[in-house]
């Protein structure tokens, strides 16, 4: 299978931490996606949607890490509602294994949150939900 492009959702503000392990995890060979890294790191000017717009469009599949604060990250929330619009695939990862962590706001009742596991992982990118 070709390496996916993965577009990655989480709080700046309190898992910035998960996505720099996201990223390690991207540089092993086996791995079966290719990590889009947009984060935005400073104030977007203009229509920042229409920007995470078109970086998602640009990409396979989103992948959502829930920290304990997701729920009020409103730009996950975005990210998220913006990736179903656009009809890509996507899936949320429980970035914390000891600790309570939520789903952003927009997230469907029936979206599952999977436990972050190299197995899980690789399955969820291949299309298992």
């Amino acid at each position: 299978m070709a390496a996916r492009r993965a577009f990655i959702s989480f709080d700046y503000d309190h898992d910035e931490d998960l996505r720099v392990m996201l990223a390690g995890q991207a540089k092993n060979p086996a791995t079966p996606f290719v990590l889009q890294d947009w984060s935005v790191k400073e104030p977007m000017t203009g229509d920042w949607k229409a920007k995470v717009r078109s970086r998602i469009r640009r990409t396979d599949l989103a992948i959502v890490i829930c920290g304990r604060h997701t729920h009020t990250a409103t730009g996950v929330a975005t990210e998220l509602q913006i990736s179903r619009e656009e009809r890509k695939p996507y899936f949320l990862l429980w970035g914390r294994p000891n600790l309570t962590c939520t789903k952003p706001t927009t997230a469907l009742g029936s979206d599952k949150v999977y436990k972050w596991t190299w197995d899980n992982l690789r399955a969820l990118i291949g299309g298992a939900r």
